[in-house]
């Protein structure tokens, strides 16, 4: 039976991917700190794990929906570089290393882009917070040179599906009158849905000329205000309060997140994807939000 690992596996992105492959009829092997997966202490255990496994894909991270102090700085850092540099050490190990390995990072590692598209050979990479830690996250996975595995980091956009991520806060922000505009709503909002995510993998997998960073964003990203109105559209509300960036300070604050995450423009295109043939099955907002809240 072929096998993949999946690091972080346990989260809305991670259980998608694992039930796709076994329906394919692969073994996935599931690092982490839940119970049933194989713990982060067990480098022996792990490097046995990716012998003779076609893939690791490696998505462990705290979540950045949380106050940006101190102490979640760290574990933001941390949660994502000591994993990646575990993996890589394991995989160094490897007599029979995984073919594959991609590596998660985030399209948040260029900058607030409001004038033109960031593409993988064009787009300017930003400051903040956000920012270092991708691209120390990035360093850490490029800096094994592993000449029997070829690497990949996924530059993800925000990921639309069903069961999970954003999409039920804003369906409950639709839902209760409040899904006008966020900020000035002219923020551009990159996304990409999770189905798409799935192929892109397979993708990669296939065509063995793909390595580097690649971007996992829809063709056609949109703004915030188009985002909000296509998703009143489809629910079947007419209003849709906005919501100014003070009162997103406020409710960001009561929640325990950063306006961040709503208020950054993120204009970001798959041009690596595109130059090499792959076809999204959910290109425009409207057929993604059409497929997921068809399921909710």
């Amino acid at each position: 039976m072929p096998k993949i690992v999946i690091a972080g596996g346990t989260g809305f992105v991670g259980q998608y991917l694992s039930k796709k492959f076994q329906k394919m009829g692969y073994q996935v092997i599931l690092v982490g700190r839940q119970k049933g997966n194989m713990p982060w202490t067990d480098t022996d255990g792990i490097s046995a794990a990716l012998e003779h496994a076609e893939m690791l894909i490696n998505l462990a991270g705290k979540s950045v929906n949380c106050r940006y102090n101190a102490s979640n700085k760290a574990q933001i850092f941390s949660s994502r570089t000591e994993t990646t540099s575990i993996l890589g050490k394991a995989i160094e190990n490897c007599s029979h290393p995984p073919i594959l390995w991609l590596n998660a990072s985030t399209a948040t590692i260029y900058r607030n882009a409001a004038d033109r598209p960031m593409t993988e050979s064009s787009g300017e990479i930003g400051t903040g917070f956000s920012v270092e830690v991708a691209k120390k996250w990035e360093k850490t996975f490029f800096d094994f040179h592993l000449p029997r595995t070829r690497q990949a980091a996924l530059r993800m956009a925000i990921v639309l599906g069903a069961d999970g991520g954003v999409i039920q806060p804003f369906k409950n922000l639709v839902r209760f009158g409040l899904g006008g505009i966020q900020g000035n709503g002219n923020q551009y909002f990159s996304w990409i849905h999770i189905e798409d995510l799935f192929q892109i993998i397979l993708f990669i997998q296939k065509h063995h000329e793909i390595d580097g960073v690649i971007n996992c964003a829809a063709p056609h990203p949109i703004t915030n205000k188009t985002f909000m109105e296509t998703f009143r559209s489809i629910m079947h509300r007419k209003i849709g309060l906005p919501s100014p960036k003070w009162l997103l300070e406020i409710g960001a604050l009561l929640i325990g997140t950063e306006t961040e995450l709503l208020l950054k423009s993120r204009w970001v295109v798959p041009e690596k994807l595109e130059n090499n043939g792959f076809e999204f099955k959910f290109p425009t907002i409207s057929t993604a939000l059409e497929e997921i809240l068809a399921k909710e």
